[in-house]
């Protein structure tokens, strides 16, 4: 933790705080903190979940965002940044509309945070995990590529504080409240490049395309052959009639010439 000055801020005085340039800073019980530079690792980490929550409200249809370098008000003069922050799509434009820092206030909560944790990972086992129990948010998430592990803190029904179970390399990490969105815990400490994963969905929807255009062509060809075959089959009617009618007149001439048929025609 690094305070960046003794004098002491209200909430409303860090909403307006101009800092130094690219610099985030926190504020607790009114001293301002500054922010850690996050290392590769903790960006690609970041990415990653950003991208597979977003890739997963999409794909099911939920109207949630998920979002970084967000701040969230803890206590009266306190406001953590977690690394991801998941809300509602109408909150985030309702913060988006307002004036000042993009800061979530006491009403404004969200539904899930995420915090990679660095140096400073005491604070995010302990005193966020605090923080973020007091104001009821519902699920919380701790990911430790440093020890390796992922911890998810909830609340389970009728209780008054966070409990959590831990996922370690080689299972599968699942959300509380979005049970189908599962992610590989070696995938989510070690992540592939977001852009990785895009040119690779894109190959396969390119893939999907071929393979549509393949199938058009085929169908193109069945139906050309059901033309054919259709037409075919006129022709065979059409010889059917012919020789019936042939065959009628043959009877017939047999007939003026007194000759009996002994079968039907």
């Amino acid at each position: 933790m690094v305070i960046t000055s003794t004098q002491k801020l209200t909430f409303e005085e860090y909403l307006n705080y101009q800092g130094e340039s690219g610099v985030c800073y926190e504020l607790y019980r009114g001293n301002l903190i500054e922010m850690p530079t996050p290392t590769a690792i903790h960006i690609k980490i970041c990415e990653f979940l950003v991208y597979q929550f977003r890739r997963f409200f999409a794909t099911h249809n939920l109207p949630l965002v998920a979002i970084v370098t967000t701040a969230v008000r803890t206590e009266e003069n306190s406001s953590r940044i977690p690394d991801v922050v998941i809300c509602t799509q109408s909150l985030w434009e309702q913060v988006c509309a307002q004036p000042g820092s993009a800061v979530l206030d006491f009403e404004e909560k969200p539904l899930l945070v995420v915090e990679v944790t660095s140096q400073n990972w005491r604070d995010d086992y302990i005193r966020k995990r605090a923080e973020y129990d007091l104001i009821d948010i519902p699920e919380y998430w701790i990911v430790d590529p440093t020890r390796p592990k992922i911890r998810v803190c909830s609340r389970p029904e009728n209780e008054s504080s966070y409990s959590h179970q831990e996922f370690l390399p080689g299972e599968q990490v699942q959300s509380v409240q979005f049970a189908e969105f599962i992610l590989s815990v070696n995938e989510v400490l070690d992540p592939p490049l977001v852009e990785a994963l895009i040119r690779e969905e894109e190959e396969q929807l390119q893939q999907l395309g071929q393979q549509n255009v393949q199938l058009e062509q085929q169908n193109v060809q069945l139906e050309q052959q059901n033309v054919q075959l259709e037409q075919q089959n006129v022709q065979l009617e059409q010889q059917v009639i012919a020789e019936r009618q042939r065959a009628e007149i043959l009877a017939q001439q047999l007939r003026d010439l007194g000759v009996e048929m002994d079968t039907e025609l």
